[in-house]
Formats: structure tokens, sequence, C-alpha cells
């Protein structure tokens, strides 16, 4: 498309296009939830969906992952490679896609699917979505674990394959999906459910090209996406030029190695934002490796939270930014390596960003935050319906504090962005567990003039012998970072109470944990990191965080110099520290 040709359609006109394509990735998200038969999907919002154009540029994106930010992208991206390129992708065909290591992108849990879209006989654009399924097979129920060694324990791959051939659904693939997952009317449920959003994504598009002409929309695609390029090198420009680095330890890899030293190096000038993480470790023995593509849709979350996070997502944000890479580093693994718990190194790449970013930045970047997943599976049998059940989700925790605010209170990580875990009535209704607890963990970490945001506690209580529980709880052993004098936040970890008392120690990682009938798995998540020194927070209000809950009064004093009384909730008195202070 031209210049020229884009200046004969009114720019009114081009607008009321991009704002459309926006819907299309709108609606095509409602139709996957509303249809999708998990609640990872339906509850949680694990997956993403949208449009791209007819070369794979990201052209609007409804998400709830935020982790998935860019690997439609990917995905699109290897269809055109492996049939674009030789005339064989045709009207109503569907390809499945889940390889972490080409357009897949993540682990093989999240299973992608990519509709290409034709309009008189030539392709136009890409319907394409990711969701998490509840089940892919692998030698674990909800095919993440802790302690693969490889790939192929992790679930059933799809390489890049045609589910629907021009239309017509390649039943014998199916087959094979459903004999090997533990649940394949989840699974295929929701399979089904992608199938309907990507075909809500086709026939809206069509709409869109009958009601304004193809030449208008894919002029308007043109003006969408550098139109985005123009906005994010407007906001690139308000952020000091330099060079800023930060390093971080991951804890283990799940299987006793670690700590793993990773590292980046960022260079911003007025064209470009650039994220080199050469010198971070190898790939490790352990789950914990991510993939090219996970590093990718990780730096680009965080570059859109640093330059505008209310700006609509394509890729013509994204053309400043560049990232360098070793190869087959944690960052960038490659096969056979095992990925099943990519997020524990991805989101460190987002954080590693923010942490050397944040000093330059502190009206866009707070503390360091609970930064993990905390991923959870949980499998038994059902007490009452004698069925297997299986709860996989995330667990929300602390958020760091910033210049003039608090740290938000039991969030979810960056990486899962705008999710939700399962309610506690469809858990107790759906599986058989209780939730003995979900509280707020008010330890008293992430001390600051502004304090961290609060970690919170979920306890499931086994109702049923044989029950056992998988978790990835990072940031176990390296705290949240405070900032500006402010304090380091806590840990996230697990702990199991046994029926008869007895206590594990407290740990960050597991595989199939037993759980037996009165047994309690205790989910623990980290409170943020604070901002300013502690002795600085205004005694009003740290007298009503004791109020509140949120600290305790030996807190109060110890971490902030006030003495509280303990009935009016009033101050009385500081300590000499404090005194000194100030």
């Amino acid at each position: 498309m031209t210049q020229t040709t884009t200046r004969k359609i009114d720019l009114f006109t081009l607008e009321i296009v991009k704002d459309s394509l926006i819907a299309i990735g709108d609606e095509m998200f409602l139709t996957l939830a509303r249809t999708s038969m998990s609640p990872i999907i339906y509850e949680v919002l694990d997956f993403a969906s949208g449009l791209t154009d007819a070369k794979g540029q990201l052209l609007t994106q409804g998400n709830g992952v935020t982790g998935f930010l860019g690997m439609l992208t990917f995905a699109v991206k290897e269809v055109i490679e492996k049939f674009g390129k030789k005339g064989q992708l045709k009207p109503g065909d569907i390809i499945i896609i889940n390889d972490p290591y080409g357009g897949g992108g993540s682990h093989l849990s999240d299973v992608g699917l990519v509709m290409p879209i034709f309009y008189q006989g030539e392709l136009v654009a890409f319907s394409a979505n990711k969701a998490h399924w509840t089940e892919v097979g692998g030698k674990d129920p909800g095919s993440w674990t802790t302690d693969s060694t490889e790939i192929y324990q992790e679930g059933l791959q799809l390489p890049c394959v045609k589910l629907f051939d021009q239309g017509v659904l390649n039943q014998a693939l199916v087959d094979i999906i459903a004999a090997n997952v533990r649940f394949p009317d989840l699974s295929l449920g929701d399979m089904w459910a992608q199938v309907a959003a990507l075909r809500t994504g086709e026939k809206r598009f069509n709409e869109l090209c009958e009601k304004y002409g193809k030449e208008v929309v894919l002029a308007s695609i043109e003006y969408l996406l550098d139109h985005g390029e123009q906005l994010a090198r407007k906001e690139l420009q308000k952020i000091p030029n330099g060079v800023y680095e930060a390093e971080d330890w991951i804890d283990d890899d799940g299987i006793g190695n670690g700590p793993f030293k990773v590292q980046v190096k960022i260079t911003i000038t007025d064209d470009e934002f650039v994220c080199d993480f050469r010198g971070s470790h190898p790939q490790v023995p352990g789950p914990v490796n991510c993939s090219v593509t996970a590093l990718v849709s990780a730096v680009r979350a965080i570059y859109v939270g640093i330059t505008n996070p209310s700006q609509d997502i394509n890729d013509g944000i994204f053309r400043p930014l560049k990232i360098l890479y070793d190869p087959k580093s944690i960052f960038s693994a490659e096969r056979p390596a095992p990925v099943s718990t990519y997020w524990e190194t991805m989101l460190y790449a987002a954080d590693l960003i923010w942490k050397a970013l944040a000093p330059v930045l502190p009206d866009r970047l707070t503390a360091g935050h609970l930064l993990s997943v905390c991923g959870v599976v949980v499998s038994g049998i059902h007490p009452d319906t004698k069925e297997p059940f299986l709860i996989v989700e995330p667990s929300a925790g602390g958020w760091g504090a910033g210049l003039g605010k608090d740290g938000e209170n039991g969030q979810f990580c960056i990486g899962d962005g705008e999710t939700y875990n399962v309610p506690v009535e469809v858990a107790e209704t759906r599986y058989g567990v209780m939730v003995e607890e979900y509280s707020l963990h008010t330890d008293g970490a992430g001390a600051g003039e502004y304090r961290g945001g609060i970690g919170l506690v979920r306890s499931y209580r086994a109702l049923s012998d044989g029950t056992t529980i998988t978790a990835t709880f990072g940031r176990h052993k390296y705290l949240p970072w405070g900032m500006n004098g402010g304090l380091p936040g806590s840990n996230n970890y697990v702990q199991i109470i046994k029926q008869n008392g007895e206590m594990s120690e407290p740990f960050g990682k597991c595989a199939r944990y037993p759980l037996n009938k009165g047994d309690v798995a205790r989910l623990v998540t980290a409170t943020g990191g604070g901002y300013g020194n502690p002795f600085k927070r205004p005694a009003e209000k740290v007298a009503s965080d004791v109020k509140n809950g949120y600290i305790s009064i030996e807190q109060a004093k110890e971490k902030y110099g006030v003495i509280v009384d303990p009935e009016a909730f009033e101050v009385t008195g500081f300590t000499k520290e404090r005194l000194e202070a100030n």
C-alpha cells in the first residue's frame, strides 16, 4: 500500500476501520472465554487472541495473559514459513501449534491456533489465538511440572500442522490428541472454543472488507502500524538516553541445580530501545528454561509498560525495540531442553529491565514485586463423584511500592496480567479440596516511606487420599528488591501441614508432593519491595496500617519506629532510631 493510496482515504475512515480491527480482537477474546470448557480459560483468562496482517504483523490482541504479548506473531510467521511460501494455505485452513522452540513459544500446555483469512481469493490477514489447555499429556497431570529433564516428558508436541484443511477436520489428529491427554473433554472443548473465536475473527474481518472495501482496510492496517510506531517513538524520547544495567539470580531449576546469574544491559537512544541479555547463564537441565519467543514477549510487556501502557497493542509499537541474546542461554533455550515452567525465567527478563530503569523512571516504575506466577497443580480423585479432578492456577501476591504510592496487595505478577485465580466456590464445588484459608500475608516485609503490597495465603485441604500437588514458587531465595532506601519484600513459598500437625520446611518447588485426607497445602506469596526510608513514613499511616491488620504493633515499632496503642490504634511515641532519622 503506497502513501498515495493512503492519502486518498480520509483520516476519519482510517480511524474508524482501525478501531473496528481492535473491536474484532475484543470480540474474539470474549468468544473464546464464553465457550471454553476449562476454568483456567473461562475463570483465569489464561489465553490471548487477535489478528495479524498477511505478513504476520500483529494488529490487535485481546489479552488475558501479559506473558503472551507478541507470541501470536511468532505463531503466524511460522505458519507462513511452513505453508504460505509454498502456496499451501487455503480458505478454511486452521493450523495448530504448541512447539516452544518455534511458533508455540512458551510451553506445550499453551496451544496456538492460526487461521488464514481470505477475501475474494486473496490472503489478507490471519486470525490467531493461544490458550492454556488443562491437559496436553506428558508424565504429570496438568502437563507442566518442576522436574522434567527434556521436552518429551512434558506433553504432546504439535509442530505446526493442519487441524482443518480447507474446512475439513483432520479427525486423525483429533483422535491422537484425545488419546494422549487425561481430560479429553476439557482439552478438545477448549480447542473448539478457539476454533469458534478464529471463525469470529474471519467473519468480522470479511464484513469489514465488504463494508469499506479491501483497499481501505489494507490502508487502515498500514496506518494502524505506522501510528503505533509514531506513538512509541514519541514516548521513547521522554526516557533519558543512556546505558543501564542490572543483574539478579534465579533460585534453581527444580531438580537441584542453581542459582543462575542473569543480566541485562539496556541502551536507550531517541530511536532505539536495545536490551542485551548476553552473558546470562546457559540453558539448564531443569524446566525453568525459556525460548526466544518467551523472552521477546516478556521484554515487550515491560517495554509497553515503560513507554505507553494505555496504548493499543500492535507490531508497529515494537519497531524501536531490539533484543540481543546468546544462543542456548537460559533465556533462549533450544531443543530438547525442558521448558515446562518457562515463566520462572521469562519474567526475570522483564524484571531485569524494570530493575535497571526504575532509578531513572521513578514516576513509571516501582520496586520489585512477587515476580513468579506461583503456579499450582492439584490433582486427585473427587471424594463424592469418584472422578479425577485437576486444579491448574496461578497465585496472586504483592507488588512493589513506588514514588508517592504503596504497593498493590494481592495482584498477579507482570506475566499474568489481567487474569484471575479459581474462585473459592468453584474450587470447592468442582474439585476434591476445601479452601481452608484465603487471606493477606501480613509479614511486615517491604517496609518503606511507601510500603510494599501484601502477599496472600491460600490453603488447600485434601478431602481424599492420593491427592498430589505440584508447585513452582520462584523468588523463594532472592527477594523482591526495595528502592530508594526501601527494604526488600518477602519470599514466595509452599508449606505442607499434615493432619497430625507435622509441618514441612517451606520450599519453592515441588513435583507431585503427596497429600492424604486432611493434609493442607499452604501457598504463601511475597510482599513487594518498599520505597524510601521506612522512618520517613508518616506516623498516622503506620498507625492506620496496624489498625487495618497490614502490620503488627511489633512491626510498626521495629521497622518504622512508631509506637502504637494496641487498643485505640493511636501513635503514643517514637523509637530513638526514628527520631534520629528525622
